[in-house]
């Protein structure tokens, strides 16, 4: 939907929504499957596993999370990236919380991660999109992005869990409020997809179905 957007809307306005996905482990561009996604847990756990085409690390993804993605006419990968740093630092912020930015492209909130973003441009346009961490299935978070050889226990669940914060120990939104606030800070108009569009957008997907693309073309499962 982010490549439609960009390569065939041609949209003079910048373009921002939100997505979830059913437990997903989400990883990056140049990243190797095996050296970032315990394949074993997934598939055991009913969890997918998708590659993107924006850099950075794996994230693991649910109901829970929330996902954004903006997209806007514009070369400039640093000032692009900062606008949208900004914009989710000040939605936050109008929900009354103390936000920051990091320079590793995170969200905080209390010194604590709450979101990750990362950046992949298209002719003309540039994409961002990271997450929103409102809730979450810690231990598939954990164990699906850990290789099946490191053991995790319980000092290394909390571990990571003093690391990052989710966005409802701060908040008595719903995850469903917090999306319609997200939308009406961020947004001033809706663009609504036309069946047809919709259907372009399914056979782009396909690209990211392939297997070739998922696993890396000399990385194919037997």
């Amino acid at each position: 939907m982010e490549e439609f957007a960009a390569r065939s809307l041609r949209l003079e306005d910048d373009v921002f929504f939100l997505w979830q996905v059913e437990p997903t482990v989400i990883f990056g561009r140049n990243q190797v499957i095996e050296n970032e996604v315990n394949l074993d847990y997934c598939r055991r756990h009913g969890i997918q596993f998708y590659r993107r085409k924006s850099g950075g690390g794996c994230v693991f993804a649910d109901q829970s999370n929330v996902m954004m993605s903006y997209i806007t006419r514009s070369d400039e990968v640093v000032k692009t990236f900062d606008r949208y740093m900004q914009m989710v630092v000040s939605m936050l912020t109008a929900l009354g919380l103390t936000a920051t930015s990091t320079q590793n492209n995170d969200v905080l909130i209390g010194g604590r991660k709450v979101s990750g973003n990362a950046f992949y441009h298209l002719p003309g346009y540039s994409i961002v999109h990271g997450t929103m961490l409102f809730d979450t299935d810690m231990q598939h978070m954990l164990s699906a992005i850990t290789p099946p050889q490191a053991k995790l226990d319980k000092h290394g669940v909390q571990s990571v869990r003093q690391r990052i914060t989710l966005l409802k120990e701060h908040t008595d939104l719903t995850i469903g409020e917090f999306k319609r606030f997200a939308v009406a800070q961020l947004c001033d108009h809706e663009y609504r997809l036309s069946p047809e569009e919709i259907n372009a957008i399914t056979i782009n997907e396909q690209e990211y179905l392939n297997p070739n693309f998922i696993y890396g073309k000399e990385n194919l499962p037997l």
